[in-house]
């Protein structure tokens, strides 16, 4: 017996990591899916304000004139300079009726050479230009159009960016970080070494179970263990039993893996963006129709509830009694018939099947509808993924309906009852 106790004892060890584990990985996902949410990311109006404002602002700080356009700008520049020597030439030759507009008009005659303005206008230009194409100059002019930028860029908002920013703030202060990158990083590991060990746990679990059944191969001509061993083989099945139903069982993850795209000659690029994620365990989708309030959903969610988590409790406990009572009440009808009978009702099993195939529908849909957004062609690509997965906690549910099936079989061959 004390090595089924060792056993037992590793059992919930391992069960306790794998619920936990699992907890801490749902929860951490979730918040990666807030974090990486098409919300906040393809489908932001801040971000794509702070995109187009970066793109800009790039283009404007390495902003380079090429030799046509500087020529072209020449000769606007010229042209602008003789529009101006014909403006003030009709202004000054033009009727004066005042003293000094006509001492003006005078001087202007006797001083000025309008076709000699003119020969020297594409020296002023070419000075100009030259002025212009400073490296201060172009600074300046830079500073000028990026504070424009800055201020158009202010006034244009989602009206919920103070509850997103607070609400990502709040995120990244759970995590001690500052922005998405640091985020994604730190989650990222975090998840993988979260993986490694919930999977570790699960299967330290499945090994004990397999160790305890093996067990009775040992005892089977030694009938005074037998009670005792099917005792501890019972407490074995409900910590296999509560953790497979408190655990998650399957995730349903899409996303957008890659968005790649050329922004007025800027390469911008979203990654991970989640378009959609649940993660449940059967306790969770329990209390999930429960609290939706509809009596469709409510009756589904008690119906669960009967045959996944209450028939297989009953029918452990009823099966432990029938062996330990000697009273008359422990061989009942109702303790006899969910400890012999209850098994049909049941609905683990068919749960296990359920779970297994909504698994394989989900993944097929997803892939069949994520295939329609992957494109690609010289400036745009687009790269979805489906991340949809079983999770450890299937695992320890589907060991607990084949480790109850084994019990249902060792208890009538214990007792001789094959009813």
């Amino acid at each position: 017996m004390g090595i089924i106790g060792v056993l037992l004892l590793t059992a919930a060890f391992c069960g306790y990591h794998v619920h936990r584990l699992s907890a801490e990985q749902k929860a951490i996902k979730q918040d990666y899916s807030i974090v990486n949410s098409i919300g906040f990311g393809i489908l932001s109006i801040n971000k794509w304000r702070n995109l187009m404002v970066a793109a800009v602002s790039h283009r404007v700080e390495n902003f380079q004139l090429t030799r046509a356009q500087q020529d072209t700008l020449q000769k606007e520049v010229d042209n602008i300079l003789n529009s101006l020597i014909d403006k003030a030439d009709s202004i000054i030759n033009g009727p004066q009726r005042s003293i000094g507009g006509k001492l003006r008009k005078l001087a202007f005659r006797a001083f000025v050479n309008e076709k000699e303005l003119h020969r020297q206008v594409p020296a002023f230009s070419h000075k100009i230009m030259a002025q212009l194409l400073k490296p201060r100059s172009k600074e300046r002019l830079a500073y000028l159009a990026k504070s424009k930028l800055e201020d158009l860029g202010e006034d244009t908002y989602d009206s919920s960016r103070n509850a997103e920013r607070a609400r990502l703030d709040s995120i990244f202060h759970k995590y001690n970080v500052d922005n998405e990158t640091q985020f994604d990083k730190i989650t990222g590991d975090t998840l993988i070494t979260i993986r490694k060990n919930m999977y570790a746990y699960a299967f330290g679990m499945l090994g004990s179970v397999v160790l305890v059944a093996l067990l009775w191969y040992f005892v089977r001509h030694t009938p005074a263990l037998f009670v005792p061993l099917y005792i501890l083989s019972i407490i074995m099945a409900m910590i296999l039993l509560l953790v497979g139903l408190t655990s998650t069982m399957i995730e349903i993850d899409a996303r957008i893996n890659r968005l790649d795209f050329q922004l007025i000659g800027e390469a911008i690029s979203f990654k991970d963006q989640v378009i959609f994620f649940q993660s449940k365990s059967i306790v969770d989708v329990v209390r999930l129709l429960v609290r939706t309030g509809r009596y469709d959903s409510i009756l589904v969610g008690i119906l669960i509830l009967c045959f996944s988590i209450f028939f297989p409790v009953v029918k452990l406990l009823s099966t432990g009694i029938y062996l330990l009572g000697r009273q008359s009440w422990a061989r009942s009808k109702p303790v006899t018939y969910f400890a012999f009978h209850s098994g049909k009702w049941s609905m683990a099993d068919v749960m296990v099947v359920a779970i297994f195939m909504a698994y394989i529908g989900f993944n097929g849909i997803l892939d069949d509808q994520m295939g329609d957004l992957n494109f690609h062609s010289g400036s745009f690509t687009s790269i979805a993924t489906n991340h949809t997965a079983l999770q450890p906690g299937y695992l320890v549910f589907v060991g607990y309906v084949l480790y109850g099936l084994v019990l249902s079989q060792i208890l009538k061959w214990i007792t001789g009852d094959q009813r």
